[in-house]
């Protein structure tokens, strides 16, 4: 599974989540940017969330792209984003548009780091067929066990 055109895939999916976080989210909240702040308030945040949720999002962010701290970063940016959704599912935002953006981002993520990392590639293979459990179980062997 490691080709160039797995390895390009993941490198997009990757810069591509990374970009959007750090030109969308991240950058308003640490710049201090008057729609930070207004999207906060409108989310029902107290006035100064906006600079350490961007903080939080840099240290994840930050952690995701380093390879050796990559699945670590993601699943603090799942938290991060789960937090997100929450929030956005309790002003009654609309479910496709705003409460389940978190989760499209996710995906992203996840779906870059699974192309570039074996290890979760193995522990979630998705072109394996399922190993049998026990003789029993393997097609064929159940109706020799009856009697």
């Amino acid at each position: 599974m490691n080709t160039q055109a797995t390895l390009w895939a993941s490198r997009a999916l990757t810069w591509l989540f990374a970009l959007f976080m750090l030109g969308a989210s991240i950058s308003p909240k640490l710049l201090g940017l008057p729609v930070a702040e207004e999207t906060m308030a409108q989310l029902g945040w107290p006035p100064g969330y906006a600079f350490t949720i961007g903080l939080m999002e840099l240290g994840c962010l930050a952690l995701y792209l380093i390879p050796r701290t990559g699945f670590l970063g993601a699943v603090l940016m799942t938290a991060l984003l789960g937090g997100a959704m929450a929030t956005q599912l309790r002003v009654g935002s609309p479910l496709f548009s705003h409460v389940l953006f978190g989760m499209y981002l996710g995906l992203f993520m996840w779906g870059g780091l699974w192309l570039r990392d074996r290890r979760l590639r193995a522990f979630f293979p998705v072109d394996q067929e399922p190993v049998a459990k026990s003789e029993a179980e393997k097609p064929g062997k159940l109706e020799a066990a009856r009697p």
